[in-house]
Protein backbone atom coordinates (compact mmCIF):
# COMPACT_ATOMS: atom_id res chain seq x y z
CA UNK A 1 0.00 0.00 0.00
CA UNK A 2 3.44 2.68 0.61
CA UNK A 3 4.62 1.74 -2.57
CA UNK A 4 1.08 2.31 -4.24
CA UNK A 5 0.69 5.75 -2.43
CA UNK A 6 4.32 6.69 -3.19
CA UNK A 7 3.60 5.69 -6.72
CA UNK A 8 0.49 8.19 -6.89
CA UNK A 9 2.61 11.04 -5.35
CA UNK A 10 5.41 10.54 -7.90
CA UNK A 11 3.01 10.67 -11.19
CA UNK A 12 0.86 13.75 -9.47
CA UNK A 13 4.56 14.96 -9.07
CA UNK A 14 5.01 14.57 -12.82
CA UNK A 15 1.69 15.67 -14.15
CA UNK A 16 2.30 19.00 -11.97
CA UNK A 17 5.69 19.64 -13.30
CA UNK A 18 4.90 19.47 -16.94
CA UNK A 19 1.64 21.37 -16.32
CA UNK A 20 3.80 24.21 -14.92
CA UNK A 21 6.36 23.63 -17.14
CA UNK A 22 3.75 24.52 -19.79
CA UNK A 23 2.31 27.23 -17.79
CA UNK A 24 6.16 28.98 -17.95
CA UNK A 25 6.52 28.74 -21.21
CA UNK A 26 3.06 30.66 -22.05
CA UNK A 27 3.87 32.79 -19.06
CA UNK A 28 7.06 34.08 -20.53
CA UNK A 29 5.53 34.75 -23.45
CA UNK A 30 2.95 36.43 -22.41
CA UNK A 31 5.48 38.62 -20.83
CA UNK A 32 7.33 39.69 -23.92
CA UNK A 33 3.43 41.14 -25.03
CA UNK A 34 3.18 43.09 -21.58
CA UNK A 35 6.81 44.75 -22.29
CA UNK A 36 5.80 45.20 -25.84
CA UNK A 37 2.65 47.05 -25.39
CA UNK A 38 4.29 48.98 -22.75
CA UNK A 39 6.77 49.58 -25.14
CA UNK A 40 5.19 50.76 -27.63
CA UNK A 41 2.80 53.25 -25.68
CA UNK A 42 6.20 55.17 -24.48
CA UNK A 43 7.89 54.98 -28.08
CA UNK A 44 5.66 55.32 -30.16
CA UNK A 45 2.97 57.38 -28.76
CA UNK A 46 5.50 59.17 -26.11
CA UNK A 47 5.01 62.69 -27.65
CA UNK A 48 1.04 62.76 -27.10
CA UNK A 49 2.31 61.92 -23.64
CA UNK A 50 4.05 65.45 -23.25
CA UNK A 51 0.51 66.90 -23.51
CA UNK A 52 -0.67 65.34 -20.66
CA UNK A 53 -0.58 66.99 -16.91
CA UNK A 54 -1.05 63.65 -15.18
CA UNK A 55 1.57 61.19 -15.58
CA UNK A 56 -0.56 58.13 -14.44
CA UNK A 57 -0.88 57.62 -18.30
CA UNK A 58 3.33 57.09 -18.91
CA UNK A 59 2.68 55.58 -15.01
CA UNK A 60 0.52 52.36 -16.64
CA UNK A 61 3.03 52.40 -19.54
CA UNK A 62 6.35 52.09 -17.17
CA UNK A 63 4.38 49.34 -15.02
CA UNK A 64 3.78 46.87 -17.41
CA UNK A 65 6.89 47.81 -19.33
CA UNK A 66 8.69 46.56 -15.71
CA UNK A 67 6.37 43.60 -15.00
CA UNK A 68 6.69 42.57 -18.54
CA UNK A 69 10.84 42.20 -17.82
CA UNK A 70 10.01 40.42 -14.52
CA UNK A 71 7.69 37.55 -16.12
CA UNK A 72 10.09 36.88 -18.50
CA UNK A 73 12.86 36.35 -16.00
CA UNK A 74 10.15 34.64 -13.74
CA UNK A 75 9.12 32.22 -16.60
CA UNK A 76 12.87 31.04 -17.21
CA UNK A 77 13.34 30.78 -13.03
CA UNK A 78 10.07 29.07 -13.09
CA UNK A 79 11.58 26.00 -15.46
CA UNK A 80 14.25 25.92 -13.70
CA UNK A 81 12.45 25.40 -10.14
CA UNK A 82 10.15 23.06 -11.63
CA UNK A 83 12.27 20.69 -12.92
CA UNK A 84 15.39 20.48 -10.41
CA UNK A 85 12.32 20.34 -7.59
CA UNK A 86 13.87 22.65 -4.89
CA UNK A 87 11.68 24.27 -2.82
CA UNK A 88 13.79 27.09 -2.48
CA UNK A 89 13.44 28.11 -6.04
CA UNK A 90 9.74 27.19 -6.00
CA UNK A 91 9.19 29.97 -3.10
CA UNK A 92 11.04 33.05 -4.45
CA UNK A 93 9.12 31.88 -8.05
CA UNK A 94 6.01 32.37 -6.12
CA UNK A 95 7.18 35.40 -4.51
CA UNK A 96 7.95 37.08 -7.54
CA UNK A 97 4.76 35.61 -9.32
CA UNK A 98 2.96 37.75 -6.62
CA UNK A 99 4.79 40.98 -6.95
CA UNK A 100 3.94 40.60 -10.82
CA UNK A 101 0.25 40.19 -9.97
CA UNK A 102 0.70 42.83 -8.04
CA UNK A 103 2.24 44.91 -10.44
CA UNK A 104 -0.27 44.45 -12.82
CA UNK A 105 -3.30 44.83 -10.95
CA UNK A 106 -1.94 48.29 -10.02
CA UNK A 107 -1.27 49.03 -14.03
CA UNK A 108 -4.69 47.98 -14.45
CA UNK A 109 -5.95 49.86 -11.53
CA UNK A 110 -4.14 53.23 -12.72
CA UNK A 111 -5.82 52.75 -16.41
CA UNK A 112 -9.08 52.75 -15.16
CA UNK A 113 -8.78 55.92 -12.72
CA UNK A 114 -7.13 57.44 -15.32
CA UNK A 115 -9.89 56.91 -17.55
CA UNK A 116 -12.49 58.29 -15.09
CA UNK A 117 -10.63 61.42 -14.95
CA UNK A 118 -9.37 61.98 -18.53
CA UNK A 119 -12.27 64.03 -20.07
CA UNK A 120 -11.48 66.96 -17.00
CA UNK A 121 -7.69 66.41 -17.45
CA UNK A 122 -8.00 67.15 -21.26
CA UNK A 123 -10.37 70.23 -20.75
CA UNK A 124 -8.81 72.14 -18.32
CA UNK A 125 -5.19 71.49 -19.73
CA UNK A 126 -5.09 70.70 -23.67
CA UNK A 127 -5.95 74.11 -24.29
CA UNK A 128 -4.27 76.08 -22.10
CA UNK A 129 -1.08 73.80 -23.41
CA UNK A 130 -1.60 74.29 -27.16
CA UNK A 131 -2.16 78.35 -26.82
CA UNK A 132 0.91 78.73 -24.50
CA UNK A 133 3.66 76.44 -24.87
CA UNK A 134 3.05 75.81 -29.14
CA UNK A 135 5.99 77.53 -30.71
CA UNK A 136 7.93 78.56 -27.69
CA UNK A 137 11.30 79.06 -26.30
CA UNK A 138 11.79 75.48 -24.13
CA UNK A 139 9.06 73.65 -25.20
CA UNK A 140 9.96 72.41 -28.56
CA UNK A 141 8.80 68.78 -27.88
CA UNK A 142 5.58 70.69 -27.28
CA UNK A 143 5.45 71.91 -30.56
CA UNK A 144 6.35 68.67 -32.19
CA UNK A 145 3.75 67.03 -30.37
CA UNK A 146 1.10 69.18 -30.93
CA UNK A 147 1.91 69.44 -34.91
CA UNK A 148 1.66 65.52 -35.04
CA UNK A 149 -1.75 65.85 -33.26
CA UNK A 150 -3.38 67.83 -35.78
CA UNK A 151 -1.64 66.20 -38.66
CA UNK A 152 -2.27 62.64 -37.69
CA UNK A 153 -6.17 63.24 -36.47
CA UNK A 154 -6.73 65.80 -38.87
CA UNK A 155 -7.87 68.25 -36.71
CA UNK A 156 -7.24 71.81 -35.67
CA UNK A 157 -7.38 73.80 -31.96
CA UNK A 158 -8.45 72.35 -28.83
CA UNK A 159 -11.59 72.49 -29.27
CA UNK A 160 -11.84 74.46 -32.57
CA UNK A 161 -9.69 76.46 -35.34
CA UNK A 162 -10.77 79.62 -33.06
CA UNK A 163 -8.58 78.75 -30.26
CA UNK A 164 -5.56 79.82 -31.95
CA UNK A 165 -6.55 83.40 -31.77
CA UNK A 166 -5.62 83.03 -28.40
CA UNK A 167 -2.23 81.47 -28.43
CA UNK A 168 0.86 83.52 -28.17
CA UNK A 169 2.21 82.41 -31.25
CA UNK A 170 -0.35 83.75 -32.69
CA UNK A 171 -0.58 86.50 -30.91
CA UNK A 172 3.08 87.00 -31.73
CA UNK A 173 2.83 87.80 -35.35
CA UNK A 174 3.24 84.12 -36.72
CA UNK A 175 4.10 86.47 -39.73
CA UNK A 176 0.67 86.69 -40.79
CA UNK A 177 -0.86 83.05 -40.33
CA UNK A 178 -3.93 82.83 -38.36
CA UNK A 179 -3.17 78.95 -37.33
CA UNK A 180 -0.40 76.77 -37.43
CA UNK A 181 0.90 75.23 -40.56
CA UNK A 182 0.20 72.05 -39.43
CA UNK A 183 -3.65 72.51 -39.51
CA UNK A 184 -3.57 72.23 -43.42
CA UNK A 185 -4.86 69.89 -45.49
CA UNK A 186 -2.16 70.43 -47.46
CA UNK A 187 1.27 71.49 -45.47
CA UNK A 188 3.29 74.32 -47.55
CA UNK A 189 5.16 76.81 -45.61
CA UNK A 190 2.88 79.49 -44.73
CA UNK A 191 -0.25 78.03 -45.18
CA UNK A 192 -1.51 78.73 -42.26
CA UNK A 193 -2.26 82.57 -43.22
CA UNK A 194 -5.72 81.33 -44.76
CA UNK A 195 -8.37 79.65 -41.87
CA UNK A 196 -11.06 78.82 -44.45
CA UNK A 197 -12.49 75.33 -44.21
CA UNK A 198 -11.12 74.37 -47.72
CA UNK A 199 -8.00 75.09 -46.35
CA UNK A 200 -7.48 73.80 -42.93
CA UNK A 201 -8.84 71.02 -40.41
CA UNK A 202 -12.50 72.42 -39.13
CA UNK A 203 -13.63 69.65 -37.40
CA UNK A 204 -16.72 69.15 -34.93
CA UNK A 205 -14.89 68.66 -31.26
CA UNK A 206 -11.73 69.92 -32.12
CA UNK A 207 -8.51 67.38 -31.31
CA UNK A 208 -9.96 67.02 -27.72
CA UNK A 209 -11.92 64.58 -28.90
CA UNK A 210 -10.16 63.04 -30.83
CA UNK A 211 -7.20 63.11 -28.55
CA UNK A 212 -9.47 61.60 -25.91
CA UNK A 213 -10.60 58.91 -27.91
CA UNK A 214 -7.47 57.41 -29.12
CA UNK A 215 -6.10 57.35 -25.28
CA UNK A 216 -9.55 56.10 -24.09
CA UNK A 217 -8.78 52.75 -26.30
CA UNK A 218 -4.75 52.83 -25.30
CA UNK A 219 -5.99 52.64 -21.60
CA UNK A 220 -8.16 50.22 -22.52
CA UNK A 221 -5.71 47.90 -24.27
CA UNK A 222 -3.46 49.21 -21.31
CA UNK A 223 -5.95 47.80 -18.47
CA UNK A 224 -7.22 44.53 -20.20
CA UNK A 225 -3.53 43.45 -20.45
CA UNK A 226 -2.27 43.89 -17.06
CA UNK A 227 -6.06 42.17 -15.48
CA UNK A 228 -6.49 39.75 -17.75
CA UNK A 229 -2.25 37.98 -17.32
CA UNK A 230 -2.61 38.71 -13.87
CA UNK A 231 -5.99 36.45 -13.59
CA UNK A 232 -3.99 34.06 -15.44
CA UNK A 233 -0.57 34.32 -13.08
CA UNK A 234 -3.39 32.62 -10.34
CA UNK A 235 -3.01 29.52 -12.10
CA UNK A 236 0.37 29.62 -11.73
CA UNK A 237 0.16 30.29 -8.57
CA UNK A 238 -1.69 27.27 -7.43
CA UNK A 239 0.32 24.97 -9.53
CA UNK A 240 3.30 26.09 -7.59
CA UNK A 241 1.94 25.63 -4.22
CA UNK A 242 0.66 21.91 -5.40
CA UNK A 243 4.38 21.32 -6.81
CA UNK A 244 5.59 22.87 -3.47
CA UNK A 245 3.19 20.36 -0.84
CA UNK A 246 4.01 17.33 -2.82
CA UNK A 247 7.70 17.62 -2.97
CA UNK A 248 7.62 18.59 1.03
CA UNK A 249 5.37 14.83 1.09
CA UNK A 250 7.61 12.89 -0.26
CA UNK A 251 10.63 11.07 1.12
CA UNK A 252 14.14 12.20 0.72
Amino acid sequence: MGVFEEKKETCGTICLKYLLFAFNFLFWLAGGVVMAVGVWTLVLKSDYISLLSSKTYAASAYILVLAGVIVMVTGVLGCCATFKEQKRLLRAYFILLLCIFLLEILAGVLAYIYYQQLNDELKQNLKKTMTEKYNQTNYEHITKAVDKLQQEFKCCGSNSSADWAESVYIRSGAKGRKVPDSCCKTITNMCGIRDHPSNIYKVEGGCITKLENFILDHLKIIGAVGVGIACVQIIGMVFTCCLYRNLKAEPY
